[in-house]
């Protein structure tokens, strides 16, 4: 016999978790249905974080953090410095924010933003994003300024992006930056970072 619809809903609406070793760093992570990549962390965070560099007391943003895999690593790494998370998705925020806390941190928060929307003035050493395949170039565009002018000099941004988009990121990249690096391509996914001068 077949459990009921209610029971069965009643199951799907239960909190997921992952606990994961993230380049050496032991994280617990609340999760739900609706959000990206519940059940595990997705090959491209586990790429991008294989190759970040991470300053003890860098100011770092994670732009689209989904439930903060990215963010609460750097903000583990980063205990001298800042980490702020932005995400569209008001769930996907909910849970950054819960997992802040889960895993104890003090210097890491998540806001509702589109885009850079909800920053002012703020200035980082790094800025983070795996980007959504389906994001579309003037989403791309708007990221890469918004990103130059809320860099440092000498400040990074680096992306994980499915392997398409690896040319649009070398190209604009150059455009706005005037630089590009190619730090790792895998056989999904491509690692690009550039520099702010």
């Amino acid at each position: 016999m077949c459990p009921s619809p209610i029971k069965q809903a009643v199951e799907i609406r239960k909190p997921l978790e992952i606990n994961a070793e993230l380049q050496g760093q032991s994280l617990s992570f609340a999760t739900t249905y609706g959000i990206f990549s519940p059940k595990e962390i997705d090959d491209g965070t586990k790429l991008l974080l294989r190759y970040l560099d991470v300053e003890s007391d860098f100011n770092c943003l994670d732009l689209g953090c989904g439930y903060g895999p990215v963010g609460i690593w750097m903000a583990k790494n980063a205990p001298a410095g800042r980490v702020i998370m932005l995400d569209k998705d008001f769930v996907a925020v909910d849970f950054a924010n819960r997992n802040v806390s889960k895993n104890n941190l003090k210097n890491a928060e998540a806001k509702l933003s589109n885009g850079f929307s909800a920053l002012s003035d703020e200035k980082f050493d790094l800025i983070v994003s795996n980007i959504p395949a389906k994001v579309g170039n003037e989403m791309l565009y708007l990221f890469l300024y918004d990103a130059y002018h809320h860099l440092k000099p000498g400040g990074k941004f680096v992306v994980v992006t499915v392997n398409g988009l690896r040319h649009f990121c070398k190209r604009t990249f150059k455009e706005v930056f005037g630089n590009y690096k190619k730090i790792k391509q895998g056989n999904a996914y491509t690692i690009s970072a550039t520099t702010k001068d």
